[in-house]
């Protein structure tokens, strides 16, 4: 019996020992075999975009940490239940009554989850306000942010970077995709210090020291502490030395509710353009007896898409994920209906293999899992049924979004579409890539290992640039 499991053993080495020359073809395997990363650490997936079969699948069917290639499952879901030209819709309402220029009663802004809103935008909704004859409201600037269920947080906290913009977390009332941004301009004495618009729920204590030198070293940047409290208004503290020689730096954090900065910033530019406001902020649901006014609208969802696949855009993600719970199933949107509403999307068309798991469709996650095989049906999907303008909207090789820098002056260059995914401990790419010959195929590489911070770009790398030039 001890002779019949040694056999076996030693039968069960030589498989394993010669299955990665099976599923990866011989020179892609030795192109690959010298980086010191664990072969049952990552996956990888190649297919012509016009063949049923693979021409590599190495561990393509185990769920990994997908970082933000699972981006790709909310913006092709978002495609396909809304279409590339669908628009967020924040609407204006008013109760009371409009006479001889005065709005007697409240103004409500109600919130879609638009994340593309921002202080350009004020303009024309002021404008809009001013084509109906308004020139001063007599009541309350009220938002109704009540589409998306979500936490009052500020930030994830994903990591120790709590007040960085990628940090942000999502809101139906999102403005300036949630910074807070603020110009520091050294003079002889002092700093002037100008913020991006006039947000009163936060405050800058100056304790900066402008000194001579180089604008160099501990001299180049202040240094920036952040102190929260949910009853009152956020202080943002500035010390350090900066040089009198250094131009303006601009800091932007997340420190602020969206919903407050919009206020701010659009009572400002009402009474810029000459209407005043005798009301303050209130946060309440649209009533039903109130009067729809006006309609400001959004970028198209192709140009959302593209921002948030190039730039890898954690908050417009989150946007986007609830948006889709908030279309596909009665609002309030959650967490919850957004999964939901993506795996019902993805499921009728068997893209996703079990033990996929989404959690906040941006990838700003250590629980998210996917598989290779499922990131290729997707791709796969979305080449057949849309083609560049869906492939377009992936970063590309050498020229922009998050590998612009990369394959700049390799044969790639150009030819490569893809997604980029990174986290602690986890490298991915998933997209297209042309072959020498001219033809295209989906290839998607995870690697989820210790070492993937420092060797896992190389890895996918020798992959890409294995396809772009033998097939």
């Amino acid at each position: 019996m001890g002779l019949i499991k040694k056999i076996f053993f030693i039968i069960f080495i030589f498989i394993s020992g010669i299955s990665f020359a099976i599923t990866i073809p011989d020179d892609l395997a030795q192109e690959i075999s010298t980086i010191p990363i664990n072969k049952y650490n990552y996956s990888i997936y190649i297919q012509d975009v016009d063949s049923n079969y693979p021409i590599a699948s190495w561990r393509s069917h185990v769920v990994r940490k997908p970082a933000s290639v699972i981006k790709l499952l909310t913006t092709y879901s978002a495609l396909l239940n809304l279409g590339f030209n669908y628009r967020w819709e924040t609407k204006f309402y008013y109760t009371g009554k409009i006479r001889n220029g005065i709005l007697r009663g409240d103004f409500y802004v109600k919130a879609s989850g638009d994340s593309t809103l921002s202080t350009k935008d004020l303009y024309d909704i002021v404008s809009q306000v001013r084509a109906r004859g308004i020139r001063k409201i007599q009541g309350n600037i009220i938002i109704d942010r009540t589409l998306f269920k979500v936490s009052s947080r500020n930030n994830s906290g994903f990591d120790k970077n709590k007040y960085s913009p990628y940090n942000a977390m999502p809101d139906a009332m999102m403005f300036n995709k949630r910074k807070s941004t603020f110009c520091i301009t050294p003079h002889s004495k002092r700093a002037k210090i100008v913020k991006d618009v006039p947000d009163g729920s936060y405050k800058i204590v100056n304790k900066l020291r402008i000194v001579g030198g180089s604008c160099r070293r501990g001299r180049s940047w202040p240094r920036v502490s952040i102190k929260t409290n949910s009853s009152s208004r956020s202080t943002i503290f500035l010390s350090g030395k900066l040089s009198r020689n250094c131009g303006t730096r601009k800091i932007c954090k997340v420190i602020s509710m969206p919903h407050r900065a919009f206020y701010y910033a659009l009572k400002e530019k009402l009474l810029e353009s000459g209407i005043k406001v005798t009301g303050t902020l209130k946060l309440r649901r649209v009533p039903k007896k109130a009067k729809y006014l006006f309609s400001h609208y959004s970028e198209p969802l192709e140009r959302v898409i593209s921002t948030i696949t190039k730039r890898s855009d954690n908050l417009m993600a989150r946007q986007l994920f609830l948006t889709l719970g908030a279309t596909s199933f009665s609002p309030p949107s959650t967490l919850y209906k957004s999964r939901k509403a993506v795996e019902k999307t993805l499921g009728r068309y068997h893209i996703l293999e079990k033990g996929t798991r989404i959690e906040n469709g941006s990838g700003l996650s250590r629980s998210a899992r996917i598989t290779a095989k499922s990131l290729a049906n997707l791709l796969n999907h979305a080449y057949k049924h849309y083609g560049e303008r869906w492939m377009n909207t992936l970063s590309i090789a050498g020229i922009d979004g998050t590998i612009h820098n990369r394959f700049k002056y390799s044969t790639v260059f150009g030819r490569a579409w893809m997604k980029t995914g990174t986290i602690k401990g986890v490298k991915n790419i998933a997209g297209y890539v042309e072959g020498a010959s001219g033809q295209r195929y989906v290839v998607v590489v995870l690697v989820n290992d210790r070492y993937a911070h420092s060797y896992g770009a190389k890895l996918a790398n020798r992959v890409i640039e294995w396809v772009a030039d033998t097939q």
